[in-house]
């Protein structure tokens, strides 16, 4: 079974949005702080009878005892494994993470710096730069958040641990093929827990199968600062998995009233959406090929067409929400503006206008949100908590338009 670059493991809430996850705030750059290797007997007794299994794959004995020789077990990516945490944001949140001011800040310096790398790139594999980019920025926040976890330690430590032996030792086998070729070296290939590895995380098979050289250097090398070699494997990837130059991933559209919602849903793809009524934002429809109509907020909320090139998308990480913000932070990084139309409001009744003004006047008042983009993570939470909990209130660290109207 193919899978598809990162659909292994984390879902929603590692793919360069995790720091997000935690407050109100896109991701900083500072990176958390490195898992420790603790001494195991047991991983020991394991990485030794690895060792014949890796030299009858064509691992050399001189690969296999330099690339272990500074590894250790990291108690931490098991944990890490074992307590993964089982929810996914919203799409309105999604998207409000994906295209946060500091997001699209940062990457339209990063665009307008790597423009000449970029339209390089787009020549040889015919993906745009904006496009290019926006996996760059959902992946690592432009190369800021790369992890720093040792990978030859980390896979070791999952094929140890066992729930996906098999699995994370086919990793951890392409990976010491990635130091024997010589692309980089054991100190410096470094990632997420899972695995995955640099601007664009690729887990080993995927890079074994479309990285490139695209600097000429003799390495395929996504781990340094130039995110070269890393910027061209992603569009390599996207590229062979049949992105479509010119054409859009998707558009945002409006329905007419009484439209027949259950029309919509991926794979009831159509090219007579003009004909019912739908129309364009902006723009015109039509032209790109059969499209699925997607309502992720309900018949209320936005509205999108779905073209090939979405699927394509799905092929790197096969998540909606994640096509969805690839997309939506592709089209804000190439001058298009926020959605126009707007989700309705949460469980609580707030709009996502009235948590950006809850976050505000918390941070006003002395709580400090770290950021107003409407999305309720660990900081605004522990923000309202402080203040319900200064106010002699109970303490839920919960939304509310009661709490808005106090503040």
């Amino acid at each position: 079974m193919q899978m598809s670059r990162r659909n292994f493991s984390l879902g929603l809430t590692a793919l360069g949005l995790s720091a997000c996850v935690g407050g109100g705030s896109a991701p900083r750059a500072s990176a958390p702080a490195a898992m420790p290797m603790v001494p195991d007997a047991g991983f020991d007794a394991w990485v030794q009878a690895f060792r014949p299994r890796a030299l009858a794959k064509g691992i050399s004995a001189n690969t296999f005892d330099t690339a272990f020789r500074a590894s250790g077990f990291i108690p931490g990516v098991i944990e890490k494994d074992r307590n993964q945490t089982e929810f996914t944001r919203t799409t309105e949140d999604y998207l409000a993470i994906a295209a946060s001011d500091e997001r699209l800040t940062l990457g339209r310096q990063m665009l307008a710096q790597y423009m000449p790398t970029l339209r390089a790139i787009e020549a040889r594999y015919g993906v745009e730069p904006h496009v290019v980019a926006a996996f760059w920025g959902l992946e690592s926040f432009f190369g800021t958040r790369r992890g720093n976890v040792p990978t030859i330690s980390a896979l070791a430590t999952l094929a140890y641990e066992g729930r996906r032996a098999a699995f994370f030792e086919q990793q951890l086998i392409a990976a010491l093929k990635i130091l024997q070729n010589g692309d980089t070296t054991a100190q410096n290939m470094q990632g997420s827990w899972a695995g995955a590895m640099g601007h664009t995380q690729f887990i080993p098979t995927s890079y074994q199968a479309f990285a490139v050289d695209f600097n000429g250097d003799g390495r395929r090398d996504i781990w340094s600062d130039d995110p070269t070699d890393a910027l061209a494997s992603t569009a390599a990837y996207v590229s062979k998995n049949g992105w479509t130059h010119g054409q859009p991933w998707g558009q945002e559209v409006t329905l007419p009233s009484g439209f027949n919602t259950g029309l919509a849903g991926r794979g009831k793809g159509r090219s007579d959406w003009a004909d019912l009524g739908v129309r364009a934002v902006n723009g015109s429809l039509g032209g790109h090929g059969a499209a699925s109509l997607l309502l992720p907020g309900g018949s209320s909320g936005p509205a999108f067409l779905l073209y090939q090139n979405f699927n394509v998308i799905l092929r790197y990480n096969n998540a909606e929400n994640y096509a969805l913000g690839v997309g939506y932070l592709s089209d804000r990084l190439n001058g298009a503006g926020p959605l126009r139309a707007a989700f309705g409001p949460d469980a609580q009744g707030m709009t996502l206008a009235d948590r950006q003004a809850l976050q505000r006047k918390l941070t006003a008042a002395g709580y400090d949100t770290q950021g107003s983009d409407g999305v309720i993570g660990a900081k605004t939470i522990a923000a309202i908590s402080d203040f319900q909990r200064a106010r002699g209130l109970p303490v839920t660290g919960q939304p509310s338009m009661e709490l808005l109207r106090m503040l």
